[in-house]
């Protein structure tokens, strides 16, 4: 079992994970192909690719540089003797609802900007008219749930003070290390 982790450098469940991907993938790609006009999957995905790598990237790399100089986040990468810590990475707390709101909007945009046949509305007998008010509350829960995580974890790592000495030299707790059965020196 050593000889083969030094040999390929994971498990064999790891090769049999990978393999199997490759075998799923395989026939997909094999059904996507074997429909009547495969040349439309094939341009469909080199446009795709093309698309996000030649437009998509650099439009959410430009936004992502952008909003981490509003919020102040930018930093250097660490020199190789300075200690690795982690940014406070409050640029996070925007990246990710803004992340699932995307995906959101590219999966349903016909529906959210009610660019759909007539036909969906007889086939499913759903009206198309609340999508759009649907995606900005999940949008905005989105944006709530990120904002009350980011004050929580602010709320973490607030740094705690020293205990202070009143005159008669009694230590009492600071601001936040009240004592229930603790009464302060009048």
């Amino acid at each position: 079992m050593s000889r083969f982790r030094s040999r390929y450098g994971a498990s064999p469940l790891h090769l049999l994970l990978v393999l199997c991907s490759f075998a799923l993938t395989g026939y997909a790609g094999i059904r996507l192909l074997a429909g009547a006009e495969p040349w439309k999957v094939v341009i469909w995905f080199v446009a795709a690719a093309l698309l996000h790598d030649l437009v998509l990237l650099p439009l959410y790399t430009v936004t992502d540089r952008a909003a981490q100089t509003l919020v102040g986040e930018r930093r250097e990468p660490a020199t190789a003797n300075e200690a690795s810590r982690p940014a406070k990475g409050w640029i996070n707390y925007v990246r990710v609802p803004v992340f699932l709101s995307g995906v959101l909007f590219l999966t349903y945009f016909p529906l959210i900007l009610e660019r759909v046949s007539h036909r969906f509305t007889l086939y499913t007998t759903l009206s198309t008219d609340v999508y759009l008010g649907r995606w900005l509350l999940i949008t905005a829960a989105l944006f709530a749930i990120s904002a009350l995580t980011l004050l929580i974890r602010m709320g973490r790592s607030r740094p705690t003070r020293e205990p202070s000495v009143d005159r008669s030299g009694a230590t009492r707790p600071g601001p936040g290390k009240n004592d229930p059965g603790h009464e302060p020196a009048p």
